[in-house]
């Protein structure tokens, strides 16, 4: 950052000024799992003195009747003995950081080799103007795949190509910032965030059907839906509502409070870049092209042709996290190699701990969630909740488009207050998925229904992580710019974006569309 730009101090009232208080007030959610754990230990104890039991949906006794779930206390001998002494297995066998880490050691060496940055400003800068705006959203949204990278490079850059078109800055920033995270979960691909979900899905998931197995792709459709949903709807507020309640630029202003910061708005690609793009370009090409022949040819290991017809995409489906891993590494190292960056083997080497050290929160975050979820499965809680509130469900009739649109709703305002996406679906998911499940809504529906919610929210509260530096970048170009200011400027995108993702939801449960494949909006024990 510039050592000129002038910072304010800004307070906030009313709604906002109540989330960032109350916000603020909640522990780090490290340990919010951690107390999570201990008040899962006293009920386990509490609703084992009380006899606690639900009629198991699918297991049955030698007579034929169901199998009845008893609350398990997690201070028995037996629970305390296994936290001791499972305790390693419990955290490696987390769904989740499996994952994660493979795909993140790819995608660290894409990052640092200046692959996803170049190809978010390249396809920016290249725009017609007309579309300047619809582009900027889109490669938002794709930036996803980026992670953090998204936030850093596209998001200042947005501003700078919006000014350099003669258009007002901050409502590039603004269009660029709903993409990158109003629309943290639309894309046209799935990515590490699909990965991290659906393995948290599938721990709740296996409290039902233990032979559940999760497939990263199982939202491939939706939240390509939701791309095409989005994008029209980050146009219109940016060019009908948010640029014209800037008002006109103010070139005197502007220049004072950008000098230093940004020199020259010319932001095309060197020649060096674009010739390592086109062997990044050949590289992904390789990598589909082999995984389309493991597919497809002699052996087809990827296939299990002696699976039922349904299940023999399976391990196609399970190898997605492998080839994202393949992917992006062939790709990173491809353009790093051109430009000049990656220089031998020992590089890549130090990309990839590079991106290890930045799961570092990561790691201890998953350590606590996997014990949260693990002693919550332990005591049984989880499935007499699902079970419980799955007749509660039954009996109200809701149509499960309303039931998903309850859900949206909640994880939308769980998000306001708890910005993480991996811990709230860990808190979450263990109740909700199984609780679905047992009334007909699978689990890749759960998944794409909390994924509306959480991703609408985050753009107007103060406790996201990046939240104050976007606003340093709206700074830089609006001395007066404060907190209230950009949650105000955000607010149109996050209603219209949370009734669109609602909307879609509704049309995609009446109408029955396929989630992804193999993925269905239905789900059936039987």
């Amino acid at each position: 950052m510039s050592d000129n730009i002038q910072t304010q101090p800004n307070e906030m009232t009313g709604v906002l000024a109540w989330i960032e208080k109350s916000g603020n007030k909640l522990p780090d959610p490290v340990f919010i799992f951690l107390w999570c754990i201990l008040a899962v230990v006293v009920m386990s104890v509490i609703a084992t003195m009380a006899g606690v039991s639900a009629p198991h949906p699918t297991l049955l006794d030698e007579a034929g009747n169901p199998v009845l779930v008893q609350a398990e206390s997690l201070l028995s001998a037996v629970n305390i003995q296994r936290l001791l002494v499972e305790m390693p297995a419990t955290f490696t066998g987390f769904h989740p950081l499996g994952y994660v880490l493979v795909v993140m050691l790819g995608a660290g060496v894409a990052e640092r080799s200046g692959l996803f940055a170049a190809a978010m400003s390249g396809a920016v800068s290249n725009a017609p103007r007309f579309l300047l705006t619809p582009a900027v959203a889109l490669i938002g949204m794709l930036g996803n795949l980026a992670a953090d990278a998204a936030y850093v490079v596209l998001i200042p850059l947005a501003g700078v190509i919006f000014a350099a078109a003669g258009r007002h800055p901050i409502a590039g920033i603004a269009a660029a910032f709903a993409g990158v995270s109003g629309g943290f979960s639309a894309n046209l691909v799935p990515g590490s965030i699909d990965a991290l979900l659906f393995g948290i899905t599938e721990s709740a998931a296996e409290t039902i059907l233990p032979a559940f197995n999760a497939n990263i792709a199982g939202n491939a459709y939706f939240i390509i839906g939701m791309t095409f949903v989005f994008l029209p709807v980050i146009w219109y507020v940016t060019d009908k509502i948010i640029e014209p309640r800037l008002g006109p630029l103010v070139p005197g202003e502007m220049e004072s409070s950008s000098a230093g910061v940004i020199k020259d708005p010319d932001t095309k690609l060197s020649d060096v870049e674009v010739a390592g793009l086109k062997k990044a370009g050949w590289a992904s090409l390789g990598v589909i092209l082999l995984w389309v022949f493991l597919s497809l040819g002699p052996g087809t290991p990827l296939i299990d042709e002696s699976a039922s017809a349904e299940a023999q995409l399976n391990p196609l489906y399970q190898s997605l996290v492998a080839g994202f891993f393949v992917l992006f590494l062939a790709a990173g190292w491809a353009y790093g190699a051109a430009t000049g960056v990656v220089k031998s083997h020992r590089d890549i080497v130090e990309m990839m701990s590079g991106a290890m050290a930045d799961l570092s929160y990561y790691l201890v975050l998953a350590f606590t969630a996997a014990h949260f979820v693990a002693m919550f499965a332990w005591s049984n809680l989880g499935l007499i909740f699902a079970i419980s509130g799955a007749g509660v469900l039954e009996g109200s009739n809701l149509p499960n488009s309303v039931l998903l649109s309850l859900i949206i709703l909640f994880s939308a305002m769980i998000n306001l207050f708890i910005g993480s996406a991996s811990a709230k679906w860990a808190l979450l998911s263990p109740v909700l998925v199984p609780m679905l499940m047992l009334i007909g809504i699978s689990p890749e529906m759960s998944t794409a229904a909390y994924r509306v919610g959480d991703g609408a929210t985050n753009i107007i509260t103060p406790l996201m992580p990046y939240f104050p530096l976007i606003l340093i970048f709206c700074q830089r170009w609006q001395k007066q710019f404060g907190l209230g200011s950009l949650a105000a400027t955000m607010l149109p995108y996050s209603v219209l974006m949370l009734f669109a993702g609602l909307a879609l939801t509704v049309v995609w449960v009446v109408l029955g569309i396929p989630l992804g494949p193999g993925a269905t909006v239905e789900f059936s024990l039987q």
